[in-house]
C-alpha cells in the first residue's frame, strides 16, 4: 500500500511518454531520467522516515521538473548548433560556386 501513491503517478507518466508515436524530444527525455531518478532518490529518502510513497511521489514530480529544465537548455543547444551547421553547408556550396566561377573566368 505504501507504494500505491507512487505508482499511481509514475505509471501513468512514463507509460504516457513512452507510448508516443514520435521520438521523444531531449526535454522529454531530461523529464523522463529525471522523474525517474528523482522518484528513487525520493522513495530512499522517503523510507528513511518511513514515507516511500510519498517520497517517491514527490521525488518524480521534482526530478521532472529539473529534468525538463536541463533538457530544456540541451534542447536549445543542439537547435542553435543545427543552425550553425546549415549555415556552414551553405557557406561551403556558395564558396564552391565562386571556385567554379573563377575557374570558368580563368578560361576567358
Amino acid at each position: 500500500m505504501k507504494y500505491s501513491l507512487s505508482a499511481l503517478v509514475v505509471v501513468p507518466l512514463m507509460v504516457g511518454l513512452l507510448g508516443c508515436s514520435e521520438p521523444l524530444s531531449t526535454r522529454e527525455k531530461g523529464a523522463v531520467i529525471g522523474g525517474l531518478g528523482g522518484a528513487a532518490a525520493g522513495g530512499l529518502i522517503g523510507a528513511a522516515v518511513g514515507r516511500p510513497g510519498t517520497g517517491a511521489a514527490v521525488g518524480a514530480v521534482l526530478g521532472a521538473g529539473a529534468g525538463a529544465l536541463i533538457g530544456d537548455q540541451l534542447q536549445g543547444q543542439e537547435k542553435k548548433q543545427q543552425e550553425q551547421q546549415k549555415q556552414i553547408d551553405e557557406n561551403a556550396q556558395k564558396l564552391e560556386q565562386m571556385k567554379k566561377d573563377q575557374e570558368r573566368q580563368k578560361e576567358y
